[in-house]
Parts: C-alpha cells; sequence; structure tokens
C-alpha cells in the first residue's frame, strides 16, 4: 500500500513540475497532429471545380474542416457548411496569428454582374447592421451568441475579368475580448458561386492581405461549369447580383450571415482550464497527505477530487460571461495516432 502511493505522488510530483501554458501547449499540439492534410490539386465533389494549393499552404478536407468548424470553434451544424480548408503551411487550426480559408459552394444560379459599378456599399453596410439586428433573435434563441458588424475591414471590389468579388468584414461575437475578420472571396460560375471565406481574428487582417493574390486563383471551375459557359436557353439566372452576394443573401441555409467565428483558441482553452483545476486539487491533496499520517486502509481519492466543481475554472478561460458552455469533440483524441475520421 505505501509503495503504491510513493509511486502516485512520485507522478503527481512530476505532474506539477509543468506550468499551466506547457500543459495547454500539449493539449492544443495533441489536437493539431490528429489532422491529416493534402497538398497537390484537390478535385472538389459534385465534380463543379478544384483547388490548387500554392507553394506554401495546405488543405483538410471536408470531414475534417467540419470538426472544427462545430466542435471546436463553436458555429451552428448546417448543410454545406465547408468543402475544406486551406491553411499556411506552418499553421494549424488553433494557431494564434494565422488564418484558415473555409471553401463552400452554392448553386444560386448564374449571377448577373452588370451592378458592380453602382453599388453604394456605404448605405449597404448600414442595412447589414440593421439585418444582423434582426437576425440575432433567433441566434439567441438557438444558443448562439449576437453577431454585431463592425465595419469594412476592406471594401468590397469586384475583378470584371476574373470575375472574382471580395471583401471583408470585421464582426464581434458577444461579448468576445476580440473581434473576428470574415475576408469573403466569391468566384462566379455558370450555375453558383465558389466561395472562400478567410476566417481570422481583426488584427490579422495584414496576413491575409499579404497572402490574398496567392489564394485568389486557387479554386476553378471545371469546364461546363464556368461563368461563359452559362446559356441562357437552360440556364437559371439567381436572384440576387453583386450586391446580394456582398449583402450576405447566400449561403443562408448555413447560417445566419454566412458569417463563420473563429474561437479556436478560446473554446479549447476553455477545455484546457480544466487541466488547471485538476492541477490546484492535486496541489491540496499532495500537500494534506504530505502533512498527514497515511491511514493503513485508506486509499487515495483522486478520482473522487478529479471530477470535481470544474465549471469556474472553465469559465475564467473563456473570459466571457455570455460564451455558452462549449465541449470538445467526443472524439477528441487521446493518443496523437487516434485521427478523428
Amino acid at each position: 500500500m505505501k509503495k503504491t502511493v510513493l509511486t502516485i505522488l512520485t507522478c503527481l510530483s512530476a505532474l506539477l513540475s509543468f506550468s499551466q501554458d506547457e500543459i495547454n501547449q500539449v493539449k492544443i499540439d495533441s489536437v493539431e497532429n490528429s489532422y491529416h492534410y493534402q497538398h497537390g490539386t484537390i478535385e472538389l465533389k459534385g465534380g463543379i471545380g478544384k483547388i490548387t494549393i500554392p507553394k506554401g499552404f495546405k488543405y483538410l478536407d471536408a470531414q475534417q474542416a467540419e470538426k472544427v468548424l462545430v466542435d471546436l470553434w463553436g458555429n451552428p451544424k448546417g448543410e454545406g457548411l465547408t468543402l475544406g480548408f486551406v491553411l499556411p503551411e506552418q499553421t494549424g487550426v488553433l494557431t494564434e496569428n494565422s488564418y484558415v480559408f473555409n471553401i463552400q459552394y452554392d448553386e444560386i444560379g448564374y449571377v448577373k454582374d452588370d451592378d458592380a459599378d453602382d453599388i453604394d456599399y456605404d448605405e449597404l453596410l448600414d442595412q447589414l447592421k440593421k439585418d444582423a439586428t434582426e437576425e440575432n433573435k433567433e441566434r439567441v434563441k438557438q444558443g448562439y451568441d449576437a453577431i454585431t458588424i463592425v465595419g469594412w475591414a476592406a471594401k468590397p471590389f469586384y475583378d470584371e475579368k476574373r470575375k472574382i468579388l471580395h471583401w471583408a468584414k470585421e464582426i464581434k461575437f458577444g461579448s468576445q475580448p476580440v473581434n473576428t475578420l470574415n475576408y469573403n472571396i466569391r468566384i462566379l460560375g455558370r450555375k453558383g458561386v465558389l466561395v472562400l471565406n478567410a476566417i481570422a481574428t481583426s488584427s490579422e487582417l495584414k496576413l491575409v492581405q499579404k497572402d490574398l493574390n496567392k489564394v485568389l486563383d486557387i479554386v476553378q471551375f471545371n469546364e461546363g461549369y464556368q461563368y461563359d459557359d452559362f446559356d441562357e436557353s437552360v440556364d437559371s439566372v439567381a436572384a440576387w447580383t453583386i450586391g446580394g452576394l456582398v449583402a450576405g443573401k447566400v449561403l443562408a441555409k448555413v447560417g445566419f450571415l454566412a458569417i463563420i467565428a473563429k474561437f479556436g483558441k478560446v473554446i479549447a482553452l476553455a477545455f484546457l482550464g480544466f487541466f488547471g483545476a485538476f492541477k490546484k486539487k492535486i496541489q491540496g491533496w499532495f500537500s494534506k497527505n504530505k502533512s498527514e499520517p497515511e491511514a493503513e486502509n485508506e486509499e487515495p481519492k483522486l478520482l473522487e477530487e478529479h471530477t470535481g466543481d470544474t465549471t469556474n475554472s472553465n469559465e475564467e478561460a473563456i473570459a466571457s460571461d455570455d460564451q455558452p458552455e462549449t465541449e470538445l469533440p467526443k472524439d477528441f483524441p487521446e493518443k496523437e495516432d487516434e485521427h478523428p475520421v
């Protein structure tokens, strides 16, 4: 019995030698190492097009990307949520000061672009803010943070020759201390639009802009799906034009305003905050056993202490009274060789 307790105390002593930051980083690394990335040319489902991954970038497939969006970043589930991520080679989904481009497709029909030069984007921004206020009623009812459109991070720009529209919005989710950046790219096609949304925080705008030209042309429609393949005798025309795309009247089935949040680090640390609480419990138990005589027939109640109240630690890690409780995926890897399917 004494030998068992001594072994436990030795292990606990080793655990306590790690700082909270080190413990957090170990768990974050475990999540990052569970993902399988691809390079080269990626065919999109349905035969609509392909992605050519440029040098210095990598691709995370749709199944894994959806787990990140919903389970790690706290976004609502929805049909067509993602066709995968493209992100810088040296970063991961929980890396600070980085971003990912989320790829989507919406078969909304052929988008006419003849209104591109006539749009008042300041007026459009005012309308976006009003729409967000109305849609927040349903978001909050479903348990998600309200959305505040702070303003343009980059005003809309339409490249008529390449049929590419891009712009950026700065957005605040609930009472989150850091604003989210949604840098939007739309590639117009015969039957719909391919979408790239750069998901980042507002402080990462310069990083996205620096790499923007490297990713503008990575997603291409296959022959038969390109903008110039439009046949007015058989193809349907979308109900909105360039202004409608900027206003968010696309991908409505994905979620309100089709805005995706990046709370990766915050939510991950909410889970990891559990280990901080566990560490404090261990420290108290360790000190108690160190100063009191050991009972011959009493096993240490480590499991009971372990599963005690950790709610406060989780809330402190989130640093927001309004953030709904978020759990890590049920299949969160306990070992580095256990990968999500």
